[in-house]
C-alpha cells in the first residue's frame, strides 16, 4: 500500500468534514498508512478529547489531537506499523464512551452481489439492503445500505448520532449507486433515516426502502428491527400444502385486521396480532373457511388507504404488534389447518415525502415522464418495471413475505394497470410502447418473472392476480403465452351478479343471462370468485342492503346467492361480514356489527354458509373441475320466465345437482332432469327453517323415473322453495349429513349485548303456487365457452383507499 504524508486535515477538507460536504470519507477517515506509521482521524462533533484504544488488549496507544474545527481530532498510532482493531475514547461533556470507529472495516458488500441487484436477478436483495445485523472481527453492529445513485452525499441519521448527517457518512459504490457503512453504535429498536444531498445540493430525509420495522405517522422512522426469536410449529401445515392448489377447495374470508374487531369502551383500539389469532382463527374455522386472505399489511402512514398506499414495503405494520406477532397469528392460522394470503400492492406507491419518490432527488423507482410515472385516478407514482434496481427490490419483497411469515400466497392488487400504459387516460397523456402499442411490455416481463421466481423458490403457494379486463391467460403458463397467475379474480361474474341482485325479483327475468353469462368463458382463466371489500364501500351499500324487499326477502336471496356461488366453477372469496349479513357499509374506522349476533337471522346465514363450505370441501367435484367443462353441465339455463337455474357439479361418479331460484315463488311438480335411476335426497336447502327458510322442500327425497328430460335419461318433480338453492345427491352418495338446528353464534366472536336496532320484521313467501315452470322447456345446449368481448379502455373501480 502506497504511504501518504498527511499528519493532519487539510484546511478545505476540514471545512468540508464540518459541513457535512466531504464525499469521499473513507479516503480520509479512519487508519490509514503514512510516511511516519498510522494515522487516525475522526470525526465526533461535541467531542472534548479522544484517545486512541487497542480492541484486543484495551489499552491506550495514544491521544489523538484535535484540528482546529470542532470533532475533528488526529494522531499517530504509536510506533505501530500495521492497522489493527481499535477503539475510540471519547470524553463528551457529561460522559466518556468506547466508540467502535465506522471507519476502520472494509466493505461488506459483495460484487456478485451488487451485480444481480443492478442486472434484476437479485431475489435476496434485503439480506444486505437496508439494515442488517452483521458481526465483523467479532464486532457485533449494524450494516446499513442504500440504493442512491444520483445523490452527491448520503448519510445515516439515527438514535445513535443524534440525527446529525455528518457523522455518518456511507461509501458510495459508482458502478451501481449503492450507499453502504456498518455501525457498531446501531441497534435492534434504533430509528433511523437516510440523509440524502441531491446533485443540487437540496438535503432530503428518506425513510430505508428496506426497512423491516417503522415508526408510525407522523414520523414514520424506520426502526432497526430486532433478529426474529420466533419457533415455528408449522411443518405439517407446510408439508401439505405442496401439490396443485387448483385441485384443492379454496374458501378465502377477505380481512380488514383494522376493522375486523375492535377494543376499548369506544372500539378506538386495534386489536394485536396475537389477540387477533386467538379470536380471528376460531372464527375462520368454525365458518369453515380454507384460506384468510389479509388486506395490506405493508406499513402505510394513512388509515383511510386500507394499506393500499405502502411506503414501507418491507416493514409489516406496526399498528398490531411487531414481525414475531404476525408469525404468530400465521402459524395459529397453520395449526388450524387455515391458509393466510396477503394482499400485495405494488402497481403504484404513494408520493409521502419520507417514501420512494424521486428518492435521491431523481426518478429511480419510478418514470420521469408522469405519462409512464404517475397515476391519473390515485396521484400515486408508478414503478418503473424495466430498471433491474427496481425489479431486485419487487421480488426481493414478494420472496421475503411469502418465506420469512409462511405465508401461503400472494395477491396482487390493480394488476389491470400495470398491464395497460393508456389505463385511465386520454389521448395525448400516455406513451406507446416501441410496437406502437398500448400493453407495458416491462411490466408484463416483469409480472412474468415474478411469478416464475415465486413457484420456484415458494413451493406450495399461489399468486393471485387482480385483473379486471379480457386481458388474455392471465392465469396460464407462460410457456403456453400466459402471465403466469395461479388464479385471478373474476370481476366480469361478480359485476354481474350484483347487478342482478339489486333488481327487484319481478324484473329478474329479464336479466337472467347476468347470472349465466359467467359460464361462457368460466374456464378460460383459473378464476376465483370474489365478492370483495370494494364492493361494500364508496355508496355500493353492504351485500344485504343492495338486495331489495324485506327482511326475509334480503336473507332468502343472500342465501340462495351464496348457494349459487359455491357451486358455480371457481374458487370463493367472502369480505368479512358478509358471513353474518352486515348491514352498513364497511368502515375501516369501526368494528363490524358483532352485535348484529343477538338476531336469529344473522346466525342463521352464518350457518348456511357453515355448512356450504362443509359440502365444498368434502365434495370433490366442487373443487377438481373448478378449471374443466367437464366437470359442470347446464340442464336449464334458459328458464328466465321462472327465474330458476339447474346445473350438475359432477367428478367421476360423483354428481351433484343445483337447483337456484331467484324468485319468491314456490314451484310444485317442477320437472328436472336425472343423469341416474334412484332414490336422490336433498343434501341442503337454503329455505329449511335451520337457517330462517319457510322449510319448503322435499322431504324424504324425489324418485328418478325414466322420463327423459333436459338431455338425461330420467327426470322426477320436484318442489322448488322460494329463494333458495337446493342440492340434491343420489341416495347412495350421500355421505354429508343434514344441517342440524345448531346456531352458528359459537363461531362468532363473543360480544357485549349492545343496544341496536332490531331487524325488520319478516314475511313469508308467496303462498305454493302453480306457475309457467311446472312444464319448463328443456334447456338448450349451452354453446362453447368463449372468452368475452375485449375490454374498452380500462378504468379504474378502486376508491379512495384502494
Amino acid at each position: 500500500m502506497m504511504t501518504q504524508q498527511a499528519p493532519a486535515f487539510e484546511p478545505s477538507a476540514a471545512h468540508a468534514l464540518a459541513r457535512g460536504e466531504f464525499i469521499d470519507v473513507f479516503s480520509l477517515l479512519g487508519m490509514h498508512p503514512v510516511t511516519d506509521g498510522l494515522m487516525v482521524r475522526c470525526f465526533l462533533p461535541g467531542a472534548e478529547a479522544v484517545e486512541l484504544i487497542g480492541r484486543k488488549d484495551g489499552k491506550k496507544i495514544a491521544s489523538l489531537e484535535p484540528c482546529g474545527s470542532e470533532g475533528l481530532f488526529a494522531g499517530l498510532a504509536g510506533r505501530r506499523k500495521q492497522a489493527f482493531p481499535y477503539l475510540l475514547r471519547v470524553r463528551y461533556p457529561l460522559a466518556t464512551l468506547d466508540i467502535c470507529d465506522p471507519y476502520q472495516f472494509t466493505s461488506l458488500l459483495r460484487e456478485d452481489d451488487l451485480y444481480l441487484f443492478s442486472e434484476g436477478r437479485q431475489f435476496n436483495a434485503q439480506g444486505f439492503m437496508g439494515a442488517t445485523h452483521s458481526s465483523v472481527d467479532g464486532v457485533e453492529g449494524i450494516l446499513f445500505c442504500v440504493w442512491a445513485p444520483n445523490a452527491r452525499r448520503v448519510s445515516v441519521v439515527g438514535d445513535f448520532n443524534h440525527w446529525d448527517g455528518r457523522v455518518h457518512v456511507m461509501r458510495r459504490h459508482p458502478a451501481n449507486g449503492v450507499w453502504e457503512l456498518f455501525i457498531p453504535a446501531a441497534r435492534a429498536g434504533d430509528h433511523y433515516k437516510f440523509e440524502i444531498m441531491t446533485e443540487q445540493g437540496e438535503c432530503l430525509v428518506k425513510a430505508d426502502p428496506y426497512a423491516h420495522a417503522m415508526e408510525g405517522a407522523p414520523n414514520n422512522a424506520s426502526l432497526v428491527a430486532p433478529k426474529s426469536r420466533f419457533q415455528w410449529q408449522d411443518e405439517a401445515w407446510m408439508q401439505a400444502r405442496l401439490g396443485d392448489q387448483h385441485l384443492k377447495p379454496l374458501s378465502i374470508y377477505e380481512v380488514h385486521l383494522g376493522s375486523w374487531r375492535r377494543k376499548g369502551d369506544n372500539g378506538e383500539h386495534f386489536l394485536s396480532y396475537r389477540e387477533l389469532a386467538d379470536q380471528l382463527v376460531p372464527h375462520v374455522q368454525q365458518l369453515g373457511f380454507t384460506h384468510i386472505e389479509l388486506m395490506p399489511l405493508s406499513e402505510f402512514p394513512f388509515d383511510g388507504s386500507w394499506g393500499y398506499q405502502p411506503v414501507g414495503l418491507y416493514a409489516p405494520t406496526q399498528r398490531f404488534g411487531d414481525a414475531d406477532g404476525l408469525r404468530y397469528l400465521v402459524d395459529a392460522c397453520h395449526r388450524a389447518g387455515i391458509g393466510v394470503l396477503l394482499d400485495w400492492v405494488v402497481a403504484h406507491f404513494p408520493k409521502d415525502h419520507h417514501g420512494l419518490a424521486r428518492f435521491d432527488g431523481t426518478c429511480l423507482y419510478e418514470h420521469e415522464d408522469p405519462r409512464q410515472g404517475s397515476h391519473p385516478d390515485w396521484d400515486t407514482a408508478i414503478f418503473n418495471y424495466g430498471r433491474g434496481e427496481v425489479v431486485s427490490f419487487l421480488i426481493s419483497n414478494a420472496a421475503w413475505w411469502l418465506k420469512e411469515f409462511h405465508l401461503d400466497g400472494l395477491r396482487l392488487d390493480a394488476v389491470s394497470s400495470m398491464l395497460y400504459l393508456d389505463y385511465s387516460r386520454e389521448e395525448g397523456q400516455w406513451l406507446p410502447n416501441r410496437h406502437g402499442g398500448r400493453e407495458n411490455l416491462e411490466a408484463i416481463d416483469f409480472l412474468k418473472l415474478l411469478n416464475q421466481t415465486l413457484y420456484r423458490e415458494c413451493p406450495g403457494v399461489m399468486v393471485i392476480a387482480e385483473e379486471s379486463t379480457a386481458w388474455p391467460a392471465v392465469s396460464r403458463p407462460i410457456d403456453s403465452g400466459g402471465l403466469g397467475f395461479g388464479f385471478k379474480w373474476n370481476m366480469g361474474w361478480m359485476n354481474d351478479t350484483l347487478d342482478y341482485l339489486g333488481r327487484d325479483p319481478i324484473f329478474r327475468r329479464h336479466h337472467h343471462n347476468q347470472l349465466t353469462f359467467g359460464l361462457m368463458y368460466a374456464f378460460s382463466e383459473q378464476f376465483i370468485l370474489s365478492i370483495s371489500h370494494d364492493e361494500v364501500v364508496h355508496g355500493k351499500r353492504a351485500l344485504l342492503e343492495k338486495i331489495p324487499g324485506d327482511d326475509w326477502q334480503k336473507f332468502a336471496t343472500l342465501r340462495a346467492f351464496y348457494g349459487f356461488m359455491w357451486g358455480h366453477p371457481g374458487k370463493k372469496l367472502l369480505f368479512m361480514g358478509a358471513e353474518f349479513g352486515q348491514r352498513d357499509e364497511w368502515n375501516h374506522d369501526r368494528s363490524l356489527d358483532w352485535h348484529l349476533l343477538q338476531y336469529a337471522p344473522h346466525q342463521q346465514l352464518g350457518l348456511w354458509l357453515k355448512d356450504l363450505n362443509r359440502l365444498y370441501r368434502e365434495r370433490p367435484c366442487l373443487a377438481l373441475t373448478d378449471s374443466s367443462p367437464d366437470g359442470f353441465r347446464w340442464l336449464d339455463c334458459d328458464n328466465a320466465e321462472a327465474s330458476v337455474l339447474l346445473f350438475l357439479r359432477r367428478h367421476g361418479d360423483e354428481e351433484l345437482l343445483f337447483i337456484i331460484n331467484m324468485s319468491p315463488n314456490v314451484y310444485q311438480g317442477f320437472r328436472v332432469g336425472l343423469p341416474r335411476a334412484g332414490l336422490w335426497q336433498e343434501l341442503l336447502n337454503s329455505d329449511s327453517e335451520v337457517y330462517g327458510g319457510s322449510n319448503v322442500g322435499n322431504g324424504s327425497g324425489i324418485q328418478a323415473e325414466e322420463t327423459p328430460w333436459q338431455d338425461m335419461e330420467y327426470s322426477a318433480l320436484v318442489t322448488v322453495p322460494p329463494l333458495a338453492c337446493v342440492v340434491l345427491a343420489p341416495e347412495a352418495a350421500i355421505a354429508v349429513s343434514k344441517a342440524t338446528p345448531e346456531t352458528v353464534s359459537e363461531a362468532m366472536p363473543e360480544t357485549r349485548a349492545q343496544t341496536s336496532a332490531k331487524p325488520k320484521a319478516v314475511t313469508k313467501p308467496k303462498t305454493a303456487s302453480k306457475s309457467k315452470a311446472e312444464t319448463p322447456k328443456a334447456a338448450a345446449k349451452p354453446k362453447a365457452a368463449v372468452k368475452p368481448k375485449a375490454a374498452a379502455k380500462p378504468k379504474t373501480t378502486k376508491g379512495t383507499g384502494a
